[in-house]
């Protein structure tokens, strides 16, 4: 996912445009950074990233992105840190982002996808046995390093989950939804439900309505992948994919 920075005053959403809803700081390596990458939902699901199809380049991990053919986006994580950094409770004025903390939340969040079935603990041996010849100009020794590097392995995590779930989720109910159309594939949907998950961390302060849905149509463009769905078809799997745990009691 490519970030127009020269918008990063106005906050914006990577994918809609919309300002002032970058969800910075809300939850990360907090109640939902610890949680198990299962039980990401209802009030506090926090921020998560994208997955992109590492040929197709997809956002959102859309059709062709799917399993181990997914990872990642580095260029996304790469910005929400750039301006969640300062905010975090490790951070200190003498170090720089681009030169000491970037390449930790770099490592941090490709670790999570190159060793899924491992926990923190241990990628975090991983990672520290190569941080000294891997570091590059960073000034951080482990010890200052580990903390960004396990937020951002957080963060992957709760990605990797949110999305894992929401794939179990519909293509389960699928066959019933009641917007699905003969000749339909799921993976046509499989975007729209992701983008629906994604819109629930990135707007959790809002409920679906036609102000909404008019917001992340702006951004269904560069999130349907190769869906072959128009917007006024998607936005009923999007939709269901945005009240999934609001439709359940707490």
């Amino acid at each position: 996912m490519t970030r127009d920075t020269s918008q990063r005053d106005g906050n914006r959403d990577p994918l809609t445009g919309a300002p002032g809803s970058h969800p910075v700081g809300v939850g990360v390596g907090g109640v939902a950074g610890g949680m198990a990458a299962g039980a990401v939902a209802g009030t506090v699901f926090g921020p998560i990233g994208t997955l992109i199809g590492a040929a197709a380049g997809t956002v959102l991990g859309a059709a062709a992105g799917k399993g181990v053919a997914e990872r990642i986006d580095p260029t996304g994580e790469e910005a929400y840190w750039r301006e969640t950094y300062r905010s975090r409770p490790y951070y200190t004025e003498e170090y720089d982002f681009q030169r000491d903390y970037a390449g930790v939340y770099r490592a941090g969040a490709v670790a999570r996808g190159e060793y899924p079935e491992q926990s923190w603990e241990d990628t975090e041996r991983r990672l520290q046995a190569d941080w000294e010849t891997q570091k590059g100009e960073s000034r951080l020794d482990w010890a200052r390093a580990r903390p960004a590097a396990q937020d951002a392995w957080e963060r992957a995590d709760r990605t990797y989950g949110a999305y894992a779930r929401t794939d179990d989720t519909f293509s389960q109910q699928f066959d019933r939804a009641s917007y699905r159309q003969e000749g339909d594939a799921y993976d046509d949907y499989r975007p729209a439900y992701r983008y629906g998950t994604y819109a629930r961390g990135l707007y959790s302060d809002r409920e679906w309505d036609d102000s909404l849905a008019a917001d992340l149509e702006r951004g269904w463009g560069r999130a349907r992948g190769g869906s072959r769905l128009t917007w006024e078809r998607a936005k009923h799997a999007v939709a269901d994919a945005f009240t999934l745990d609001r439709q359940k009691p707490h």
